[in-house]
């Protein structure tokens, strides 16, 4: 399990690199790939729900993307990309279209829908915390709603 979170950090260090992450960001960025990978590791061992273990990744990786933007005062997308790149389903896509290929229309189906349900529970996790933490920051109500008085 350790060789797998360090190989995913490396990784995403790679994936930031590409994106053109520099400094202390790219180092920060790399570490959120590595805490993503693991906490959708120990989610495994608790529930072998893969959409599940996504959710709870994602809504970490979202977490700890929100808290490092906010101490290196850099965008959040940055640091968030990255580290989503390690649960990003791309397996399920590479055998949805094997399945389809092989005219195994049952499994492509089936991975097809998981994939995509994988895909889902990673935004729904990005969209739960990206909102919570936009109430938090300016206020639990709207300015539309202080306006109605």
């Amino acid at each position: 399990m350790f060789t797998q979170i360090l190989f995913t950090t490396l990784a995403t260090l790679g994936f930031g690199i590409i994106f053109n992450i520099r400094g202390k960001n790219l180092f920060f960025a790399a570490i959120v790939g590595g805490i993503s990978w693991a906490t959708y590791l120990f989610s495994l061992e608790l529930n072998p729900s893969l959409v599940l273990a996504n959710f709870i990744a994602s809504v970490v990786l979202t977490i700890c993307s929100e808290l490092f933007a906010r101490v290196l005062k850099t965008p959040v997308t940055s640091i968030l990309i990255s580290g989503l790149i390690p649960l990003v389903p791309g397996s399920g896509i590479y055998h949805t279209m094997y399945f389809i290929l092989e005219r195994d229309m049952e499994q492509a189906i089936f991975k097809g829908a998981e994939t995509l349900f994988i895909a889902g529970a990673l935004s729904f996790g990005i969209v739960v915390v990206s909102s919570l933490v936009r109430i938090i920051k300016n206020g639990h109500t709207s300015r539309h709603a202080r306006n109605i008085n």
